[in-house]
């Protein structure tokens, strides 16, 4: 009796780790792949592939810091990649199970480096610049046609949000990515790491928070498409996926994306494998299917972000690779910025004064 309780116990582990083996689990950004891909994934691989979303940074860390994620490949940012490499939240990539990692772009793998110097835990996915989205015809009704659509003026100057917030304006809900720019408003540095800069940034946005409409990381996007909102302070990718929903709808909304010409964030998101993943193989064979040029190629065709993989360019849609607001010009490229993550005593005063200004309190 025993026996046979045991062989079964045994034959139901063996059972249920060959069926686990056989699954790999992706957490991501949302709106941020060809849903296509995946299913080719699991043709290709008979990997049985769960995908779930996420739409902040800070949603991300929480999982990874907290351990036991129970996913396999998560996308973090340049500066949350750094400080959970630093936490030893990630495991080093195995590149003999990634023959494609040939195909990535020197170029970005260079600027990668700040926050993981031997590139060795991830792999760019794709980047991008933080930058203002217009509803064109809406804008210019309420501030004419000089309308400071390329500055950040647009946004931080009180006079111009006022009358703005007629129209709706969305923020970012990514404090990592708004006191930088108000910083770059200001003149001052937006990678500042000292508390008495960064709350410099604080009266800018104060200021203008409540015209603010919504902060939120996503929503963005379809309120832009719709014509709900004029103006958006958000992700490259995501402002000219609006102008691009609202083309196909021929609702009458044009949107325009721009970075500001007082220069705008360069950001990286990047695949990397926990530390504790339950499937480090499989997370290697996704990761290695996504570095096929043809794949990611197919991925920012669809979701209109830049890729740090070189091969793919040639497999781009001209309206992508010729789109100077998703490949900048070399003029543009050099007044992009990064930043460095937070030190814990400086990212609780970032924390502190983002909540506050968000609430108005």
């Amino acid at each position: 009796m025993k026996k046979s309780i045991i062989g079964g116990i045994a034959a139901a582990a063996v059972m249920a780790t060959s069926a686990f083996a056989e699954e790999v689990r992706v957490y991501n950004w949302s709106d941020y792949i060809d849903e296509s891909l995946l299913e080719k994934f699991r043709t290709e691989t008979g990997i049985d592939l769960i995908y779930d979303v996420f739409d902040s940074n800070e949603v991300l860390e929480t999982k990874m810091l907290a351990g036991g994620s129970g996913y396999d490949v998560v996308v973090p940012s340049g500066t949350f990649l750094q400080r959970q490499i630093t936490a030893g939240a990630f495991q080093k990539l195995d590149m003999a199970k990634l023959p494609n990692n040939g195909n990535l772009w020197d170029v970005i793998e260079d600027r990668l480096k700040k926050y993981d110097p031997e590139n060795e835990y991830a792999i760019n996915y794709m980047w991008g610049t933080t930058g203002i989205g217009v509803n064109v015809n809406k804008v210019k009704e309420v501030l004419g046609d000089d309308a400071p659509v390329d500055s950040l003026a647009l946004v931080f100057d009180p006079a111009n949000m006022e009358k703005l917030a007629a129209c709706g304006v969305h923020f970012l809900d990514a404090p990592a990515e708004m006191i930088p720019a108000a910083l770059a408003y200001l003149g001052e540095d937006p990678d500042a790491q000292d508390v008495e800069t960064i709350e410099k940034a604080e009266p800018v946005l104060t200021a203008i928070a409540p015209y603010v409409q919504k902060f939120h990381s996503s929503e963005y996007i379809n309120a832009l498409a719709n014509g709900d909102i004029c103006v958006a302070f958000g992700w490259s990718g995501d402002i000219l996926q609006a102008r691009d929903r609202a083309a196909e709808a021929d609702n009458g909304v044009e949107i325009a994306y721009n970075a500001p010409s007082e220069g705008a964030l360069m950001w990286f998101d990047n695949m990397a494998i926990p530390v504790d993943a339950p499937n480090p193989d499989a997370a290697h064979k996704f990761i290695n299917f996504i570095l096929d040029a043809q794949n990611m190629a197919a991925a920012s065709n669809y979701v209109y972000y830049a890729n740090g993989n070189k091969a793919s360019q040639e497999f781009l849609e001209e309206d992508v690779i010729g789109d100077p607001a998703i490949y900048p010009n070399e003029t543009t490229l050099e007044k992009l910025y990064t930043t460095s993550p937070y030190g814990p005593k400086v990212q609780r005063t970032v924390t502190r004064m983002w909540t506050k200004i968000k609430s108005g309190t």
